[in-house]
C-alpha cells in the first residue's frame, strides 16, 4: 500500500465509519446491533448454508406442494427419510434431475437444489417422465 499510512488505516472499524468521519454522518457511533448480527452469523459458509435447509436439506416447491395436496398424498416420516435418502444417492451418482420411485409413488427431484419439483400417485393417466438424466427406487 504505497502512499498510505497502515497506522491511519487500522484506526477504522468499517467503512461506514470512515465515511461518517468525513461526511459527518453517525456512522462512527459504536453499532452493537452490527456486531451481534456478526458475531451470531459468525460460523462457516456451509454451516450457515446448513441452516437454512429443512431438517433433512429436502425443499418442496409450490408446484409440488400443491401436487401433493390435490393428490391427496400424505408422507410418512420413514417415506420422507426414504425420499431423502433417494437423493442423496442421486447426488453421489451425480445425477441432476431425477426420478425418485416409492410405495407406488414418484418425485421429480432436482438434485442441486435439493427440491422435490414434483409428485405422482399410480393413479397418474401418463408414465413418461421428461426431463431427468438418472432414477432412484428406495
Amino acid at each position: 500500500m504505497s502512499g498510505i499510512n497502515s497506522d491511519f488505516i487500522s484506526g477504522f472499524r468499517s467503512v461506514e465509519q470512515a465515511k461518517g468521519m468525513y461526511l459527518g454522518t453517525d456512522a462512527t457511533k459504536e453499532r452493537p446491533d452490527v456486531e451481534k448480527q456478526a458475531v451470531k452469523n459468525s460460523g462457516t459458509f456451509s454451516d450457515i448454508l446448513n441452516e437454512s435447509f429443512d431438517k433433512n436439506g429436502l425443499k418442496f416447491s409450490k408446484h409440488a406442494n400443491t401436487r401433493l395436496e390435490s393428490r391427496d398424498i400424505v408422507l410418512s416420516d420413514s417415506q420422507f427419510e426414504r425420499l431423502s435418502e433417494g437423493v442423496t444417492k442421486a447426488k453421489d451418482k451425480n445425477i441432476n434431475e431425477t426420478l425418485v420411485m416409492m410405495d407406488n409413488l414418484a418425485f421429480i427431484v432436482n438434485v442441486r437444489n435439493n427440491t422435490v419439483v414434483t409428485a405422482l400417485d399410480p393413479n397418474e393417466d401418463s408414465s413418461v417422465f421428461t426431463n431427468i438424466d438418472g432414477a432412484v427406487i428406495v
